[in-house]
Parts: C-alpha cells; sequence; structure tokens
C-alpha cells in the first residue's frame, strides 16, 4: 500500500476520539498530576497507549493545558463579576481581545441577546472592580456595561463532565 494511503489512515486514526480517550480525560479531570503508569493500571492499557493517547489529545488541541483548581477566594480573590458589553458594530473582537488580556479576567464571551459580550473577572475589593468597570468604559466603541456582583458561588468549575 502507498505511503499516502497509510497516512490518510493514520491521520484518520489519530484525529478520533475514542471511549479511552473520553475515559483518559475523566481521570485526568479528577486528577492531573497521576502519573501515565497510575492512569494505565486505573485503565487497564499499556503506559506507552496512555502516552501516546496524551500526546494525540494535545496535538489535537483536546487537551489545551493542564491547569490546577484553585480556591481564589482564599488568595484575596472575593468579588466575582459578571459584566455585559453592549459594543459599536464590527469592533467587538477588538474590544474582546484587549479585555481578554486583563489578569482579573477568566472568561469572555460573544453571546446572544441584549448583550455583544460576557466578562467573567475576580477581583479583590470593590475598588478593582470599579476600576475595571471605568477602564472598559473608557475604551472606544464600548456603548455601555451592565455589572452583577456574584453573591454566592454554588458551583465553579471549567467545563462539563463527560
Amino acid at each position: 500500500m502507498s505511503l499516502l494511503y497509510h497516512k490518510i489512515i493514520r491521520i484518520t486514526m489519530t484525529n478520533k476520539i475514542d471511549d479511552l480517550d473520553l475515559n483518559i480525560i475523566r481521570e485526568l479531570r479528577r486528577d492531573a498530576r497521576q502519573s501515565y503508569r497510575d492512569l494505565a493500571e486505573k485503565l487497564n492499557v499499556a503506559e506507552g497507549t496512555i502516552y501516546n493517547r496524551l500526546h494525540k489529545l494535545q496535538e489535537m488541541n483536546v487537551l489545551k493545558r493542564f491547569m490546577v483548581d484553585v480556591d481564589f477566594s482564599k488568595l484575596g480573590y472575593d468579588l466575582t463579576a459578571i459584566i455585559g458589553l453592549k459594543v459599536e458594530g464590527g469592533h467587538l473582537p477588538e474590544i474582546e481581545g484587549e479585555i481578554s488580556k486583563g489578569r482579573n479576567v477568566s472568561a469572555v464571551y460573544d453571546v446572544t441577546g441584549e448583550y455583544d459580550a460576557i466578562v467573567v473577572a475576580k477581583f479583590r475589593n470593590r475598588e478593582e472592580l470599579n476600576n475595571f468597570v471605568k477602564k472598559i468604559l473608557s475604551m472606544p466603541h464600548i456603548k455601555r456595561t451592565y455589572t452583577m456582583v456574584v453573591l454566592n458561588v454554588v458551583k465553579e468549575i471549567h467545563g462539563v463532565e463527560l
């Protein structure tokens, strides 16, 4: 068989997510510090298989990075704000890009409905929040903002249960 055929088969196989890939992701979401050996034992596969699957998932950008789950309130970030933005037409991508650079910003979403974008950010105090909102309002092409402050966090994880 031709080299091209083998390359096509390899690409097709490597771009498919199967149950083992999902199980690896589930395990890593529980504890991303697990070793290849521990994952292999839990999932009853060879350690090399774990290595190859993780490499494939990273190449496909399914696994973008490994993160630590931090309780930011214990680091002084007691205030979470959800900010709706109204932006003049055509300028949304540049505004979102600029806002997403903020060190307090954890999410920026394009949305449908009354607002063009939603920003989620964490702050140590009202003054930091106030300065952040004023900075946004001073940006060209921002029509208005609508800020909501989170009173209680009932659930805060990134992603969904697989």
